[in-house]
């Protein structure tokens, strides 16, 4: 069986030091370097997974969901997730050339700590079991058609506040 990950790009945030990039080869057997484990990236995700997961903890408190209700709550997590995700790639990929800890800390740790998948399903399953179909479809495609709007909106306004056209219609200068 073939192998194609080394032909992959390699993530900016994790690639070896100094190390130069290797191109790709016809060769699916060649020997693999071994990478060394990377626990001050795992580190720094969970610290910023715990700040995330705080935060979502302490608003799902405030405003606490009700069997049968609309969950306001997770809604609200998984947009504001990704208006700033969106917005955040901006700065991260486009604008900044950050340290290698941000993203792992920003993206994955705080705002994947924030925004949750499984509390979405549990929620659209709760509603479900209450026999409120409707509502279950409405927050189930709600709130994927809204978020992938607001990490639209998030990308297009950190675009326009940072002057930064899109990569695919900048004009190189002769």
């Amino acid at each position: 069986m073939h192998d194609d990950t080394d032909a992959l790009p390699i993530d900016p945030d994790n690639a070896e030091p100094d190390a130069p990039v290797q191109q790709p080869t016809a060769r699916a057997n060649r020997p693999r370097p071994r990478r060394a484990r990377r626990w001050d990236i795992v580190l720094v995700i969970a610290v910023g997974g715990a700040i995330g997961g705080s935060a979502r903890f302490g608003l799902n408190q405030l405003w606490p969901t009700h069997p049968g209700a609309f969950p306001w709550a997770t809604f609200t997590e998984n947009v504001l997730g990704c208006l700033l995700i969106g917005a955040l790639m901006v700065y991260l990929l486009e604008v900044i050339a950050p340290h290698r800890y941000a993203r792992p800390f920003l993206a994955i740790g705080i705002l994947g700590g924030f925004t949750t998948f499984s509390t979405y399903a549990a929620d659209t399953a709760g509603l479900l079991r209450t026999g409120d179909a409707p509502l279950a479809l409405v927050y189930f495609f709600g709130t994927l058609i809204v978020a992938l709007v607001a990490t639209w909106t998030g990308l297009t306004l950190a675009r326009s506040a940072a002057a930064v056209t899109h990569p695919r219609t900048r004009r190189s200068t002769p």
